[in-house]
């Protein structure tokens, strides 16, 4: 008679650390913008996306952080961002407590004498 042990699986260790989704908030004149996404370090993520290294779609602009939500696993962050992706009624109501942010500024341009 052969004895079935159950099935133990492995997780890779950044799996069992907290990971956290977060929504981003910015406005310019005419519209309020919403990011969403998932990270394990809020704090850096945040500075990442307003240094303009994050996502594509966040540069140029100045974000504050809008709404967190911690997991106990990658997998549980990434699928509550796919619904907060898909919940416009949600970040809606997020974007609109958002006043104004400061504008980045280019460094000014030095007009070259000749």
């Amino acid at each position: 008679m052969l004895a079935y042990a159950p099935a133990i699986s492995f997780q890779n260790s950044s799996a069992m650390t907290d990971c956290f989704v977060y929504v981003l908030g910015t406005r310019d004149k005419t519209r309020h913008l919403t990011y969403v996404g998932w990270t394990n370090d809020i704090d850096k993520r945040v500075a990442r996306h307003n240094a303009g290294t994050g996502a594509r779609s966040t540069r140029g602009r100045v974000w504050v952080l809008l709404h967190t939500e911690s997991f106990a696993t990658k997998q549980e962050a990434m699928s509550r961002e796919w619904h907060l992706k898909r919940d416009r009624a949600f970040r809606k109501t997020l974007a609109a407590n958002i006043t104004k942010p400061a504008r980045k500024r280019a460094p000014k341009k030095t007009a070259k004498r000749t």
